[in-house]
């Protein structure tokens, strides 16, 4: 069972087994981060380590494997990194080319609010690699969108201690309530744009200044 794998891993390894069995989200999709991020909190309600330490770990392990997938994405490119998505069990083409399609309407903002979404959150790299997104507002992006959705989980589990199981059941909750933000932001983005393109003096050229 992944639940008492991870347990077993966190309690052998320390915060390095907590940062391995996150990294593995991003590496492998069908890991669930919103089970495993909980069960670093239970881990750390138990005394394997401490709450802060948990965090730590957790978000180092999140982005560790953020910026191996990127660097796969950007070494690859989109052809070859489609045709690599297509071998990984349980996942489809299309759930890359949804996260690419994303990272294209949305850029750097896909990159943040992606770390709080299932799925993307494994994915949102690889086109930001294959479209060789500043690697550094990458690092920067990622880290802290990770950062916001480890601990909400760990938290969360770290509190309920042995009924941690009972936030996998709020994690849909928290992903439309990230969706919604997205949305808005996006509509602000737009409203923004249309009034300055309708305002004649936020478009007016000035003449040139001849010396």
């Amino acid at each position: 069972m992944l639940a008492e794998w991870a347990v077993s891993v966190m309690e052998s390894l320390g915060g390095v087994g907590a940062a391995v069995v996150v990294g593995l989200d991003n590496l492998f999709p069908p890991i669930p981060s919103e089970l495993v991020l909980p069960l670093a909190g239970f881990s750390a309600s138990k005394g394997v380590f401490s709450l802060p330490a948990a965090l730590f770990w957790t978000t180092l392990g999140s982005v560790a494997g953020a910026i191996i997938v990127y660097f796969a994405g950007m070494l690859l490119g989109r052809d070859r990194t489609r045709r690599l998505v297509a071998r990984i069990p349980l996942v489809s083409v299309s759930d890359f080319d949804r996260t690419e399609a994303w990272f294209t309407r949305h850029g750097t903002k896909a990159v943040f609010f992606g770390r709080m979404v299932p799925l993307f959150r494994s994915f949102i790299s690889l086109p930001a690699g294959v479209e060789r997104m500043n690697f550094f507002k990458f690092l920067w992006l990622t880290t802290l969108g990770s950062l916001i959705w480890n601990t909400v989980f760990v938290s969360a589990g770290y509190v309920l201690g042995e009924n941690w199981h009972r936030v996998e059941g709020c994690a849909g909750i928290f992903q439309k309530v990230v969706l919604v933000a997205v949305a808005v932001a996006v509509v602000l983005f737009v409203v923004k744009r249309l009034r300055t393109k309708g305002d004649p003096e936020a478009t007016q050229v000035l003449p040139r200044v001849r010396r």
